[in-house]
Parts: structure tokens; C-alpha cells; sequence
């Protein structure tokens, strides 16, 4: 029987994070469109995505102009930075606000640097798109609940980490889609897809390349509440068939996806174990049916444990 893990996954289910979820899913399509503005174009559209750190979410470097600068949630101190490479920082506090008041703030928090990147100022990938500067109805942020959300999504890009080692096909990083609220790592076959009917050209350039894509949702996606969950773009023949592991897994033939509860992996006896399982077998089950080349793609992920 596998050790217990040590690191602290927590709770998810604080009074506040449903309403602390929604605004925070805004502020950072906010903060996220500032790189869809200043980063240059990459491959499946990854400039955008922010990235985990040990105090939260940050853009990473942005170019604007000769200079360069990220922009950060820190969600131990609470606070939302813009830095510059130039020595130049502005921060202001994250507290309930509605998204309106953020979305003044972080404009000038912006400008007070000599930024002003041009922001589609709208939501996207949500069923009501309320414009960010009239948006007053999502204003909750309790600070335990963002804290806890942050802390999962760190155990979460732990693990993803090590799932990456086994693999030497291409592969996404692992980053956080600010659109869907996810923290995701996809893997690629090496082969083009077809053509999806109908596509807008975010998704053409998203699913040109035959993926197996895996993720966490906390609380959105969909299924209703916090979960991992694997996929593979075009789906195989078969796939919902396949038994994965661990056991409490399971698929959805409503979201065409395996789907792992995080109550479940919070409960086992090692979480971080419980979600490698799930990621690992559910790759290979779509790669087994897709006729991925893994004696190419795949290799046994080192053992550093005694360096």
C-alpha cells in the first residue's frame, strides 16, 4: 500500500467558493487577455494561458514595447502586481469588489506603467457574457476559499509534472486556461486531425493535431463538481468502454470524458498516487485505441528520488 501522501490536498467546499468562483473566474479572463493583447502567437494558442506558482497565478513576462512585463495573483497575500522589467510595479488589494471595480483598478494599475494593451472587454466561455465594466453582479472573494482553490491547483501542477516525464512526444506545458477556469496538460500523437465541422479558428488551431488533453476543473466544466478529467480529440471508437483506474473513476458519455471526483481523490489514501493513476490510464486508453505510435512517444519517467 502505497505511503500517505504529505502534502495537504484541502477542502473545496468552504461556504464561499461558488460565489468567490464566479468573480474570480472573471478576474482572471481580465488579467488573462492582457496576454492574448501583448504575447506573440504560438501553436494552439498556449500564449495565452497563465501559469502556477508558489503564491499563485501569474502571466509570466509580457513584451510591450522595449520592455517587459507579468502581472500576478498572489493568493497568500492577497494582492493582484503588475511588475515591470524596469523596476516599475503597482499592486492593489484582492477583496470583494465587484468586477467592474477590479477591472477600473487593474486598467489603472496598468497605465500608472505606461500600459495600455487593447482588452476584448467581455467574458468569453460563459453562458452570460456581462461586459467587465458593467459587471456588478460577481462580487464575492472569500480569501480561504481562493487560498484552498490555489493550493489543489498547485498539488495538481506537481503531479502533471511527473506525468510529463513519461513522455517524449510533443506536449503542452502545464497551464491554466483562464477561458474554461482549468488547469490542463495535452499531449500530441504527432499526426494532423481532421477538420472539425464547423469551427470557429480558436478551435481549428486548438484541435489541429490529434490530443489526449487532461485536466482539473474546480467546480466548472460541466460535470457540477471539482474534478480531473481526461479526454481524447478525435474520441476513438470505444473509448467510454475502457476500464480505468482508480476505481471511483469513471466515464461521461454526456461530456465525452473520464472523470475523476476530487472528493475521491481527496479521500484516498494518497492523492497524489490517485491522480497519476488516473491521468496514466486514461492516456493509455486513448492512445491504445488511437493507434498512437508509444514505443516513440513514451518512456519510463526517471526515478530521481535518490539524487
Amino acid at each position: 500500500m502505497a505511503a500517505k501522501s504529505s502534502f495537504a490536498w484541502p477542502d473545496l467546499a468552504p461556504s464561499g467558493w461558488r460565489d468567490t468562483f464566479d468573480t474570480l473566474h472573471m478576474w482572471t479572463q481580465i488579467v488573462g487577455k492582457t496576454r492574448l493583447a501583448l504575447a506573440p502567437m504560438e501553436n494552439h494558442w498556449w500564449q495565452v494561458a497563465l501559469y502556477v506558482t508558489v503564491h499563485g497565478l501569474t502571466t509570466s513576462p509580457m513584451p510591450h514595447g522595449s520592455r517587459a512585463v507579468a502581472v500576478e495573483f498572489d493568493f497568500i497575500s492577497h494582492e493582484l502586481i503588475v511588475r515591470a522589467d524596469d523596476g516599475a510595479g503597482h499592486s492593489f488589494p484582492l477583496r470583494a469588489m465587484t468586477v467592474a471595480d477590479f477591472f477600473a483598478q487593474y486598467l489603472g494599475a496598468l497605465r500608472n506603467l505606461g500600459i495600455d494593451p487593447a482588452i476584448y472587454a467581455s467574458p468569453v466561455e460563459v453562458e452570460t457574457a456581462i461586459p467587465f465594466a458593467r459587471d456588478s453582479k460577481h462580487a464575492s472573494y472569500d480569501a480561504e476559499a481562493a487560498h484552498r482553490c490555489w493550493q489543489i491547483l498547485l498539488n495538481t501542477h506537481r503531479v502533471m509534472k511527473r506525468f510529463r516525464g513519461g513522455f517524449t512526444g510533443k506536449q503542452s506545458p502545464v497551464h491554466f486556461f483562464w477561458g474554461s477556469f482549468d488547469l490542463a496538460v495535452t499531449r500530441f500523437s504527432g499526426r494532423p486531425a481532421p477538420p472539425r465541422p464547423g469551427a470557429d479558428l480558436i478551435t481549428r488551431e486548438a484541435y489541429s493535431h490529434e490530443v489526449i488533453s487532461a485536466g482539473f476543473w474546480p467546480g466548472n466544466g460541466g460535470f457540477g463538481t471539482a474534478a480531473f478529467y481526461c479526454y481524447a480529440a478525435p474520441e476513438p471508437p470505444g473509448l467510454g468502454a475502457e476500464g480505468i483506474s482508480p476505481q471511483s473513476a469513471l466515464y461521461s458519455t454526456e461530456l465525452k470524458e473520464f472523470i475523476l471526483k476530487y472528493d475521491d481523490v481527496r479521500r484516498s489514501n494518497s492523492p497524489d498516487d490517485a491522480v497519476m493513476e488516473f491521468l496514466e490510464s486514461s492516456y493509455q486508453a486513448g492512445a491504445k485505441l488511437a493507434h498512437w505510435d508509444r514505443a516513440v512517444l513514451e518512456r519510463p519517467a526517471y526515478d530521481t528520488s535518490r539524487k
